[in-house]
């Protein structure tokens, strides 16, 4: 048995004698082996969750108009693997404030929302919608309540976590001219309009979200869910300039709004997105693909990678696995050393478990927003020390 550290082994099975100082690796009876990985983009299901309370007509119509051309199309021309999830009332934007989605997105004909058929239609793979009302502050408790696949919908589809993948990215976005107020299995949600409740409330919510569902969500140390809120915070200086995360929080208001929504703005803070005043409709293409871009710039390389496939009658040497990053596909490659598990990690470092490589936090770190990275794996085959 080759153990860590060994480049070769005796061959007895005396386990208390040393390697001979002789002991010398033979050549592999494959060679070296090397090939390139492919490098594996996670996908994105995006969340949109949206208020339909009497006052949001003007602003379910400003998504509406923008939801295809200035968002869709964006993920469309990147070729990224995306999924649009709405979680809200389907009907017409105005009278009932309910939403309609059409073609391309979803399978409602180019015009078809000027008179909304009786229900939503799915695009598969695309587009699914989740009818369900949500008033103005109890998005949050919607989300909860609504994801298990016991929860049903006014059409019967039970729960949107089935059109959830578990190795994807989600992303919210979460569009209310109110703050946030619901009960939900015992816990009450309130920013009381105010930051420090903001914050509070949100760190409350977003305990109870990953420990809802941790393979879809992530835990405290690595979230796969963020969160964008386009709400009643008053305008940035300049106007047009979405609030990032280090941005303080706000708890004045735009003029039609009826609350800044102070748990939302907390909540994007706490999953470092961007937040958008809802106010101004006229600004919803800027916004739209301000957020489509922000997806995408989020949106890692993995680090998992599959053991390499050895030539025909030959089995691959595990242990002489060697993985080689190039940055950007350019310039000198970076070693990425293998060690026994991943409570050995350390900086550029990886491991095998089962009939997969994984890259260790650090080494992780460097890859994963490099659309561009190269990674080389090279391998010998195993072969018996008589």
């Amino acid at each position: 048995m080759l153990d860590a550290g060994e480049e070769c082994d005796d061959g007895n099975d005396d386990d208390n004698d040393e390697c001979l100082s002789t002991c010398v690796l033979p050549p592999s009876p494959c060679g070296m082996q090397s090939y390139e990985a492919n490098i594996m983009v996670k996908p994105v299901d995006i969340i949109f969750v949206i208020d339909n309370s009497d006052s949001m007509g003007e602003e379910i119509k400003g998504v509406q108009d923008n939801i295809n051309q200035n968002f869709a199309a964006i993920f469309e021309d990147s070729g990224l693997d995306y999924r649009v999830i709405m979680v809200s009332r389907h009907g017409s934007w105005s009278g009932s404030q309910s939403v309609c989605i059409e073609a391309p997105l979803s399978g409602i004909p180019q015009g078809g929302c000027e008179t909304p058929p009786a229900q939503p239609v799915h695009n598969p793979g695309k587009f699914y919608h989740y009818s369900v009302s949500i008033a103005s502050r109890n998005p949050w408790c919607k989300l909860l309540e609504h994801f298990p696949e016991t929860a049903e919908d006014q059409f019967g589809e039970m729960g949107f976590r089935q059109w959830l993948r578990e190795d994807s990215l989600k992303t919210i976005v979460a569009i209310s001219d109110d703050g946030i107020e619901c009960s939900y299995n015992g816990i009450t949600y309130n920013d009381l309009d105010m930051i420090n409740a903001g914050q509070d409330t949100a760190e409350q919510f977003d305990a109870d979200f990953l420990a809802l569902s941790p393979e879809m969500f992530g835990n405290s140390l690595v979230r796969k869910y963020n969160y964008y809120s386009i709400v009643g915070l008053a305008f940035n200086d300049p106007p047009e300039e979405p609030y990032v995360a280090t941005d303080p929080m706000t708890n004045a208001s735009c003029p039609s709004a009826a609350n800044p929504g102070t748990g939302h703005q907390a909540l994007s803070v706490l999953t470092q997105s961007l937040r958008f005043p809802l106010c101004d409709t006229s600004s919803y293409d800027a916004v739209f693909q301000s957020i489509a871009q922000g997806v995408l710039a989020g949106t890692a390389v993995s680090c998992e990678f599959p053991l390499p496939m050895p030539p025909n009658n030959f089995e691959i040497d595990p242990n002489s696995i060697e993985i080689y990053y190039t940055p950007m596909g350019m310039g000198e490659p970076i070693k990425i050393t293998q060690i026994l598990n991943k409570e050995n990690c350390g900086p550029n470092n990886f491991y095998i478990e089962g009939d997969t490589m994984h890259l260790c936090p650090s080494s992780c770190e460097l890859v994963q927003n490099d659309f561009e990275a190269k990674i080389d794996i090279e391998y010998a085959c195993k072969q018996e020390i008589g």
